[in-house]
């Protein structure tokens, strides 16, 4: 695996529950189209995972 992971919100989270926002807000995605870079950990990987369907995942 990767030591670093990149993802970017590429959808609204307008209409999605409050834990889903929460999640993404955890990740640091506040904006659409922003793009993050954390370390590959399996909490990161569960969060990523739960809010899959609003962003884009890019391994570096």
């Amino acid at each position: 695996m990767a030591d670093t992971v990149t993802f970017t919100l590429v959808k609204s989270s307008i209409g999605s529950t409050e834990r889903v926002r929460a999640t993404l807000t955890g990740l640091g995605l506040t904006k659409l189209n922003k793009k993050v870079t954390r370390k590959n950990t399996p909490e990161l990987r569960g969060m990523l995972a739960k809010v899959n369907h609003l962003v884009r995942i890019e391994e570096v």
